[in-house]
């Protein structure tokens, strides 16, 4: 096994916190779920589906020894998002993190995008992050809570934009821009925020959705990072875990790029030259000397 598909954190270093994690049965979150669980946090997990959740609250529980909380909400609704907050309070006495993870997405032609489809990943990442981290924050502000942490997932493409996922894109760069502004805001709060940018961390329901069928084979992740693989869940609730705890105290509003260079290589004007054979630049540095010998 490699060092980074090992845990990082020492034992009981988010011990005794209270961490809500949106989408917290399933995919990344609930790899991030279940780092917490294991670094000694009490955790809630939400999602509409509650009987879902149930399962992978026994899975988990059973895993970690740890106690976690299935809370059935759906982010868009306002009214659910308080009383899932209520839920946490009332079980645990009190709340420490927020992360927002729950997410939709559609890989479409923006053209062939109903309204209503857009609207749909709007809600769910820009306004159900919005909801929850108004009620969360507007509670931590009420009763005077000397810290908390607010954990966003976005995306790279938070601030390069990108085609054929323009609801997604333009729903993080929402996120990421409340992000680095509530960052500012309500640090005399104690509040922290700050924001993670994962790149391909393959999950079978994402990514089953998004490239179906042989379409994973055909676009193959791998080639198109500098690294040349995929993200390990584990590296990326190492980062969670460390973001969510008191060891990153001086960090702020800061957004973690974990994506093994895939964004900077998409990024740079002569990066495709990488598909260039060796054979091809033997000739183009000969070419180029014999014209410095001419002139």
């Amino acid at each position: 096994m490699n060092q980074y598909q090992k845990p990082m954190l020492k034992e009981g270093s988010l011990k005794d916190k209270v961490i809500v994690i949106t989408g917290g049965g399933s995919g990344l979150g609930k790899a991030m779920t279940t780092y917490f669980l294991e670094l000694g946090a009490k955790v809630v997990i939400t999602s509409r589906n509650l009987e879902k959740l149930q399962k992978v609250t026994i899975e988990l529980e059973e895993k970690t020894g740890g106690k976690v909380l299935p809370v059935q909400c759906d982010v868009r609704n306002y009214d659910e998002v308080a009383a899932m907050l209520k839920a946490t309070l009332d079980e645990y006495g009190k709340v420490d993190g927020l992360l927002n993870n729950a997410a939709g997405n559609f890989i479409s032609p923006t053209e062939r995008l109903s309204a209503n489809a857009f609207d749909t990943i709007i809600d769910i990442v820009l306004k159900g992050t919005k909801n929850c981290t108004l009620a969360f924050g507007k509670h931590w502000i009420d009763i005077k809570q000397p810290k908390a942490t607010v954990l966003n997932i976005v995306t790279t493409y938070a601030w390069t934009g990108s085609a054929y996922v323009v609801p997604s894109a333009t729903a993080k760069a929402g996120v990421l821009a409340m992000t680095r502004s509530l960052a500012v805001e309500w640090a005399k709060y104690g509040i922290r925020f700050n924001a993670i940018a994962p790149g391909p961390f393959p999950t079978k329901g994402a990514w089953d959705r998004l490239l179906p069928g042989d379409l994973k084979d055909k676009f193959d992740m791998k080639k198109k990072i500098p690294l040349r693989r995929v993200g390990e869940h584990q590296e990326l609730a190492n980062l969670a875990a460390y973001l969510m705890s008191d060891f990153s105290a001086y960090i702020n509003g800061e957004v973690v790029t974990i994506d093994g260079g895939e964004w900077l290589q998409g990024a740079g004007e002569f990066n495709m030259l990488e598909a260039i054979p060796q054979e091809m630049w033997d000739m183009l540095e000969a070419m180029i000397r014999s014209k410095k010998r001419k002139s």
